[in-house]
């Protein structure tokens, strides 16, 4: 089952059981999904409507900051759910100590001195972490080793 039809299906559950929460973030994701496979006129590969749901997280992390920077506690801690939600249909993230790892051994390889390296370091990161790398993440223990 791909992960289209696993969102869809999980969505007429959660509609039947009345998880209006749950059901509405399927929802906007399911529409996400069309519409990337609108744009593409083909259907998404799953590394594909993985990165739809990346981005949506992506986008729901930034909102949840300015929820709370706004003094919106409410408003943020429904974000959080979606982000929840969202996180159940994607591949396990790599773990931070990983992350640092990762970074230092690109730095090494590349020969990084200064922050002036950053174009040369992330683009290695990113590839090595195959998807699976919060690039903020990533982005900060470059800022960290190098700054």
């Amino acid at each position: 089952m791909s992960l289209f039809e696993r969102i869809q299906n999980d969505m007429y559950v959660a509609m039947k059981a009345g998880e209006k929460e749950k059901s509405n973030t399927l929802r906007t994701t399911l529409a996400k999904l069309k519409d990337k496979r609108i744009e593409k006129r083909d259907d998404l590969s799953e590394a594909e409507a993985i990165k739809v749901l990346q981005t949506l997280v992506k986008q729901r992390k930034e909102s949840v900051e300015l929820f709370e920077k706004g003094g919106r506690p409410e408003l943020a801690a429904s974000e959080n759910g979606e982000i929840d939600i969202l996180n159940s249909y994607l591949p396990q993230m790599i773990s931070e100590d990983e992350i640092r790892n990762i970074v230092q051994t690109v730095i090494d390889e590349v020969g990084a001195v200064s922050m002036a390296d950053l174009g040369k370091v992330m683009p290695q990161v990113m590839e090595r972490g195959k998807g699976l790398i919060d690039g903020k993440t990533a982005q900060q223990f470059v800022r960290e080793i190098l700054g």
